[in-house]
């Protein structure tokens, strides 16, 4: 097998005390024991190389200490090439009214500079607080090489085409790095609707040159988000946060179809080893699958 890479992943794979501490807010514990309800085990979730966080363990601060070479070993064993670690920024709008994750881009501008060939630094985006965070996504991609930004507006109660996330895409053009951005229902007990892919039309129509992910598969409007790919050229989109034996038989067929070249693996900090099993199993040419394991990621990102 080629190499692969990981388009969706997250700061914690790097810091895994990073993960776990938003296990307290009410969006979170709701989540796992519906949404995620599957990578439950005995109340734990296993994190991808091992670490145990327990649901209802107390509130904890979070731990920046890096394990790179922990991570560079599990890449390694797993066949994974590069993975792109995400520094999520989430907001609870409904409940808490603050960020609730906030991943921060020094220890991934960290475990780049360490590992440039197997980490890639994407910034996260913050559309309460519009100047710092294209100050702080123009830092880390000058000087600490980041290639991409991934931004979650669900939670912050936004649609990819609201005026707050525009000056992100001008400056990703700017810049010359794509953009990413959770599509489909929200994971949380949040209201879905703003993530229709179809809300990206309007982006994609008014920024022609960017190039966007639209991550975790717009699933239930999978008509949508196959829509949004084959129409623009620039529109991609991953798999991540769903296991390939449960994705949409819609969607299926399209990847080995129209979609040949738009789509990519993420895992969403899942076990890369049953995805990759389970994408093997998929009725997909094997030139497809080759793409959808690697190349595809590689064009969308430059590299």
């Amino acid at each position: 097998m080629t190499g692969v890479i990981d388009i969706m992943n997250y700061a914690p794979l790097v810091a895994p005390g990073l993960s776990g501490t938003e296990y307290q807010y009410d969006e979170f514990q709701t989540m796992v024991r519906t949404t995620l309800r599957p990578l439950l085990r005995d109340g734990k979730v296993t994190t991808q190389w091992g670490r145990v966080v327990t649901v209802d363990d107390p509130p904890t601060e979070p731990d920046p200490e890096l394990k790179v070479e922990e991570a560079v070993a599990y890449l390694d064993a797993t066949g994974c090439e590069a993975v792109v670690l995400a520094c999520l920024k989430m907001y609870s709008y409904r409940s808490h009214h603050k960020l609730i994750m906030d991943m921060p881009e020094e220890v991934v501008a960290e475990a780049v500079a360490r590992e440039p060939a197997r980490f890639i630094g994407a910034a996260g985006y913050n559309p309460w607080r519009i100047d710092d965070s294209l100050r702080r996504i123009e830092t880390f991609v000058r000087e600490f090489g980041f290639k991409y930004v991934y931004f979650h507006p669900i939670t912050f109660g936004l649609a990819p085409n609201d005026r707050r996330c525009y000056p992100l895409y001008a400056k990703c053009v700017e810049l010359g790095i794509p953009v990413g951005m959770q599509v489909g229902h929200s994971a949380e007990p949040l209201p879905s609707d703003v993530g229709r892919p179809m809300l990206v039309d309007d982006v994609a129509i008014d920024f022609p040159e960017l190039k966007i992910n639209l991550s975790h598969t717009g699933w239930p409007w999978t008509g949508e988000f196959i829509s949004m790919l084959w129409r623009h050229p620039n529109v991609y989109g991953d798999i991540s946060a769903y296991f390939p034996k449960t994705l949409d038989p819609e969607l299926v067929r399209a990847m080995d179809r129209q979609l040949r070249h738009k789509v990519m693996l993420g895992t969403n900090g899942f076990p890369l080893e049953r995805c990759l099993a389970e994408l093997d199993e998929l009725p997909l040419r094997e030139e497809t699958k080759a793409r959808i394991r690697r190349d595809n990621a590689a064009e969308f990102l430059g590299l």
